[in-house]
């Protein structure tokens, strides 16, 4: 009975978060409790939660902190000479464009928000697509791969969920994860080597003199469809344009300013988030730019990480100390400090939200003994050859469970039935954690991620073309990671 009860209320937390009858956050508050009055413990209720809010505040305060430091950065410049940098090695070179296109949104992607990266990337590299007549789903496929990769970051959600889920140290799974993330990020790179070549070949490169615009024709090709964009919006991108209001400008003013010299272009793609646009996050004049201090953001963001890999001290207290030092220093008076706050107050919400509301799934699914009920199924269902290979299983389940289903589902709802599963099997939990993440290169692109649409709608790439061009690219990468992942043993 359990067992039956267990997979219903996964299934029906699934089916309300994914035909948005209900937000992810509801969704795990309501749907456990309801259930657990089901099996008749509702008067434990309060015991599973406090419990689970008790395991989970050191996670949700990595998130919160983490998403304010970041923000922080990108608000003061922190990033501002890469993408500038990035822009200036591209030149008018296809194939340096599109690796461009992956370092920029690899280095963005540092943040842990996807709808940042993608208009801060798309607002930059649009205007070299444009004005060489480049295929434009070549660029939102790299950057939603390379996105992707990087959304493993302990703070980028994927990896908390999972720590969250599983109730183990978000460190402990991504630290060893560090070598197979990398395999998968080279593996971005080399691809966008592989098609900036064809780009190339198939447009040739402009001399520093420049060339007049050019529009792509027909393309035949499955890997160029919606070259050039001059298809519309996707339906529902525009929607997604609108919450993000950022968007519209950044690839509409963007397109305006196609003319000149294509030295320009890569001289001066950083302003196209500048001067007349909605989105201001790469304009050059924003008040909250603090070029004096630089080196010192530098190098606390190079400190924070080190130490973060090292474990010289919890995440959680690491973030904490980062937020608070740049805080100060960047924004000395109190009224500006409350500002950078408030402005990232959303996503931090947001996601520690999120991360309590998991505490009463977790605590239900765990407390009323369901979930051991439904891996002792999963256990008998799964060949005894199969056992010992839990983490491959895992991993390979992720590819198309994280992208027909939303991390919350696939996190919450299947990973800890996977993990008890494994645990029958002499598999640890920490590796079944590990495999669970190799799936995020698809996953960014699934038609349940937000941050996909303002994507494509800045790009002005039908969703259809993105989809068809980038599954089998990120397929791809996400085996490489899972395959780097055994090599190393680390799954």
């Amino acid at each position: 009975m359990l067992t039956i009860l267990g997979f219903a209320m996964i299934a029906t937390f699934l089916v309300l978060i994914m035909m948005k009858k209900m937000s992810p956050i509801a969704a795990l508050v309501l749907i456990p409790a309801l259930f657990c009055v089901f099996v008749g413990k509702g008067a434990h209720l309060g015991d599973y939660v406090i419990d689970g809010v008790s395991s989970l505040a050191p996670t949700a305060a990595m998130l919160m902190f983490a998403i304010v430091y970041f923000g922080v950065m990108i608000d003061v410049g922190l990033f501002d000479p890469i993408v500038r940098a990035i822009l200036k090695f591209c030149r008018a070179d296809p194939m340096r464009i599109v690796v461009g296109t992956a370092l920029l949104a690899a280095i963005v992607s540092l943040d842990g928000d996807g709808s940042t990266t993608f208009m801060i990337t798309v607002s930059a590299m649009y205007p070299l697509y444009k004005r060489l007549g480049m295929s434009l789903v070549v660029m939102t496929g790299v950057a939603a791969m390379a996105n992707g990769v990087m959304n493993t970051l302990p703070w980028g959600g994927p990896t908390a969920r999972a720590a969250t889920a599983l109730k183990v140290d978000a460190t402990d799974i991504f630290v060893p994860m560090i070598p197979a993330l990398a395999a998968g990020l080279v593996a971005v790179v080399v691809l966008a080597y592989v098609l900036g070549l064809r780009e190339r070949r198939r447009l040739g490169t402009l001399s520093p003199g420049g060339a007049p615009v050019r529009e792509p024709e027909s393309e035949s090709e499955t890997v160029l469809v919606g070259a050039g964009a001059g298809a519309g919006a996707v339906s529902g991108a525009s929607g997604a344009r609108s919450g993000a209001g950022a968007a519209r400008g950044g690839s509409g003013e963007a397109a305006g300013r196609d003319g000149g010299t294509a030295d320009r272009s890569g001289g001066s793609g950083d302003r196209s988030g500048g001067s007349g646009d909605d989105f201001k996050g790469l304009d050059p004049d924003r008040p909250t730019l603090r070029p004096k201090l630089y080196w010192f953001n530098a190098l606390l963001t190079v400190a924070l990480l080190t130490a973060m890999i090292m474990e010289l001290l919890p995440i959680p207290v690491l973030f904490l100390i980062g937020a608070a030092l740049a805080l100060t220093v960047n924004f000395p008076h109190v009224p500006d400090q409350k500002a950078r706050i408030a402005a990232h107050a959303d996503n931090v919400l947001n996601v520690s939200g999120m991360v309590f509301a998991a505490a009463v799934f977790t605590g239900v699914l765990t407390g009323t003994g369901m979930v051991d009920h439904m891996a002792n199924w999963l256990v008998d269902t799964i060949p005894d050859g199969m056992g010992p290979h839990m983490g491959l299983v895992t991993g390979l389940l992720s590819l198309p469970l994280t992208y027909f289903m939303s991390n919350d589902g696939f996190y919450f709802g299947v990973l800890p039935v996977l993990a008890e599963a494994g645990q029958a099997h002499g598999v640890s939990t920490l590796e079944i954690a590990r495999a669970s993440i190799v799936g995020q290169p698809l996953h960014m692109s699934s038609p349940l991620v937000p941050a996909v649409y303002v994507l494509v709608g800045m790009a002005k790439v039908e969703f259809g073309d993105h989809t068809r061009f980038v599954v089998k690219w990120a397929v791809l990468t996400s085996l490489v990671i899972l395959a780097a992942g055994i090599l190393f043993g680390i799954v």
